[in-house]
């Protein structure tokens, strides 16, 4: 007889194009058990990431048990660990898991503590689950790698090239609270109106040369840059306006598939610029000394909300948390040309 309990869960077993019913189920799985600093979660709204279509598009992968996607989530702590110290049942929590684990598309999902934040109490589930992956990104890209201290910026500028999605929506927000002159990349109407309404000074199209654009507005060179769009496509229009000694952080990785193009990372030398790359998974991948700062960004980020500084970057919900309504929301994510987060909730 089977004693354990079931769940609800949404997740694939092999790639397929989204366009095919099965490239991603409805599933019944046994529900987890909380061991050591884990907590078992309720989850009770979902959001989507470019890191879901990623890690579903890899097609090396046809498995036996399926494999579970979802980086974003907002619930209620169920069960806590034997090791746990920061929650309790029935705290509500956001968080943005690990790469390494089965993901949040479940009722039911486990997660370590440390990297998990107190849900801000002036939101709801769905507008809280739009924040965790994007925030942590910003929050990291911005303050870990390019150094900038959360005050004393008068006079500086970065530039954030892919201002209207996720993490760019909630970068111009974090940036524009450090005191920096914020200028926002976007191409379309649509998207320029977001990232203006988020509080980006200034504005400039991504597929057009950045130094002429800049000049219009009276800018020669931006200390910062922060890349959240193909790296390998900018980095002749980075070099050209960075400062020299500057800082740029990208998060998207050099795609040798699509890329054809020599990538001339030595155009940065005559600058002595800093090039760093951001992943929001390494803490949690690496089980680094300092895994505990995720759960303290997200608390200080719940502040920040609480106290109006930041808003959520929620621009659409869908109900309730099935495959065919996460086969819809990574068909939208797929177009490339979403404008801030697409949530699920409830199941």
């Amino acid at each position: 007889m089977n004693t354990h309990q079931k769940m609800k869960a949404v997740g694939a077993h092999r790639y397929l194009p989204i366009s095919n019913p099965e490239s991603l189920i409805d599933l019944h799985l046994d529900k987890p058990k909380p061991t050591s600093r884990d907590l078992l979660v309720r989850v009770k709204a979902i959001s989507v990431n470019p890191a879901d279509v990623g890690v579903r598009q890899k097609h090396n992968y046809e498995t036996e048990s399926p494999k579970i996607l979802g980086w974003d989530a907002a619930g209620i702590v169920e069960q806590v660990g034997p090791d746990c110290q920061l929650f309790q049942p029935g705290d509500k929590v956001f968080y943005a898991g690990s790469v390494s684990r089965p993901g949040s598309n479940s009722e039911f999902h486990l997660v370590d503590e440390r990297i998990v934040g107190t849900m801000p109490k002036s939101l709801d589930f769905a507008a809280a689950a739009a924040l965790p992956l994007t925030s942590i990104t910003a929050w990291e890209g911005l303050f870990d790698r390019l150094g900038i201290n959360l005050n004393a910026n008068e006079n500086k500028s970065i530039l954030i090239i892919g201002a209207a999605g996720g993490v760019g929506s909630i970068a111009i927000q974090l940036a524009k609270l450090a005191g920096l002159t914020v200028i926002g990349t976007a191409s379309r109407p649509e998207s320029v109106q977001w990232v203006r309404s988020l509080g980006a000074d200034f504005i400039i199209n991504h597929n057009n040369p950045f130094q002429p654009q800049l000049n219009e507005v009276g800018i020669d060179t931006v200390d910062y840059i922060f890349c959240l769009n193909d790296t390998a496509q900018h980095l002749e229009n980075m070099t050209e306006v960075i400062v020299p000694q500057g800082k740029i952080c990208s998060i998207v990785p050099i795609n040798k598939e699509t890329w054809t193009g020599s990538f001339k990372m030595d155009l940065l030398f005559p600058k002595s610029v800093t090039f760093v790359w951001e992943f929001m998974f390494t803490r949690s991948m690496f089980h680094t000394k300092d895994m505990i700062k995720q759960h303290e960004l997200l608390n200080t980020l719940a502040d920040f909300i609480d106290d109006g500084k930041i808003k959520t970057t929620l621009t659409e919900r869908l109900e309730p948390i099935n495959a065919a309504n996460l086969r819809l929301a990574h068909e939208k994510l797929e177009t490339g040309q979403t404008i801030g987060k697409i949530v699920l909730e409830n199941f």
